[in-house]
C-alpha cells in the first residue's frame, strides 16, 4: 500500500524524467547482506580495516583473508532485492542517466542493470597490487582453503562486506597465497576505506550527473565523501536531490525531498506506478 510520500517520490520521478542515481547498502540489506551505520549514521561495530593496513600489516592482513574466507560464502549467494530489480527496471525504461553504487555485492549487475559503476569496486575479484594478475574471488577462496584446510572448521556470523564476525586466536600458521604469476600481494578489488576512488570513475559519473535531471539517493548515510560529492555537486549544478534513506544522512540539509521507509519498497512502487502508468 502506498502512502503520501510514495506520492512525493512518484511526482518527482515524473518531473525528472532522467536521473543519476547512487545507491548504498539500504539497497542489499534485504538481500541479507549487513551495513555499518545506523540511523544517526554512526557506526554500529568496528571501522573495517584500511588499505594502508592490509598492505603494510601481515597479521592484520591474515586475520582480514580469515574472516573472509568465512563470510565470502554467505555473501557471494546473496540475491537482488526489490531496489536493484526496480532500478534495473528503470534503466531498462530510459529513466536513468548512471547508476553509481557504493556497494561492492554487484547486486544490480545480477538484476539485470548495465553499465554500473562500482565506485567502490567489487568483492568478486582479486588482484594483485604488483602485476595486476586477476583471479576470482571463488577461485581464491580454493587457494585459501587448499594452503589452510583448518579454516573449514570455522564458522562466525556474517558482516559487511563478505567479512564475518570472527576473532582468531593465532594466525601465525596461516598461509595467505600469493600471486601465481609474480608472487606478489593479492588483494580484493574493492576501496578500502583510506583509499582514492579512481579519478577516471570519479570522471565518468560526474559527467553523467550533469546531464541528469536530478540526482536521487537510495539507502545511503553519505558519511562517506566518496557519496556525499555527488551531492555537492547536484547542489553546485542547482540540480534537485531526494534521498531515500530510514536515518540521518549528510545530505539532508542539501535535499529537496526526504523520504523515510525501506528503500526497496519505496523504489518498487515508484517503477511500477511510473512504468505501467
Amino acid at each position: 500500500m502506498s502512502d503520501s510520500d510514495d506520492g512525493q517520490l512518484l511526482e518527482f520521478a515524473r518531473q525528472h524524467p532522467r536521473l543519476f542515481v547512487l545507491t548504498g547498502a539500504g539497497c542489499s540489506t534485504s538481500s541479507g547482506l549487513g551495513d555499518y551505520r545506523d540511523t544517526r549514521g554512526q557506526w554500529k561495530r568496528r571501522q573495517p580495516i584500511t588499505g594502508q593496513v592490509f598492505i603494510a600489516d601481515e597479521a592484520a592482513r591474515k586475520r582480514y583473508w580469515a574472516r573472509s574466507f568465512v563470510g565470502w560464502p554467505g555473501f557471494s549467494r546473496a540475491l537482488p532485492g526489490l531496489a536493484h530489480h526496480a532500478l534495473a527496471a528503470m534503466q531498462q525504461a530510459d529513466r536513468l542517466t548512471l547508476l553509481v553504487t557504493q556497494n561492492v555485492d554487484r547486486l544490480h549487475q545480477k538484476a539485470g542493470h548495465e553499465d554500473v559503476v562500482d565506485l567502490h569496486g567489487v568483492l568478486a575479484t582479486v588482484s594483485c597490487i604488483q602485476c595486476a594478475h586477476s583471479l576470482s574471488r571463488d577461485d581464491y577462496q580454493i587457494e585459501l582453503l587448499a594452503h589452510n584446510a583448518w579454516l573449514a572448521s570455522l564458522t562466525a556470523a556474517h558482516a559487511p562486506d563478505g567479512d564475518a564476525d570472527l576473532e582468531p586466536d593465532d594466525l601465525h600458521q596461516m598461509h595467505v597465497p600469493p600471486c601465481p604469476q609474480c608472487g606478489g600481494l593479492m588483494k580484493p578489488d574493492v576501496v578500502f576505506f583510506g583509499e582514492n576512488v579512481p579519478r577516471a570513475l570519479v570522471e565518468r559519473a560526474m559527467n553523467a550527473l550533469a546531464s541528469a535531471d536530478a540526482l536521487l539517493v537510495a539507502g545511503s548515510s553519505l558519511m562517506v565523501y566518496s557519496g556525499f560529492r555527488f551531492c555537492r555537486a547536484a547542489q553546485n549544478n542547482g540540480q534537485p536531490i531526494v534521498l531515500i534513506n530510514d536515518g540521518l544522512t549528510r545530505a539532508d540539509s542539501l535535499a529537496t525531498l526526504k523520504i523515510g521507509g525501506d528503500c526497496g519498497q519505496r523504489l518498487q512502487t515508484m517503477a511500477e506506478q511510473l512504468l505501467h502508468s
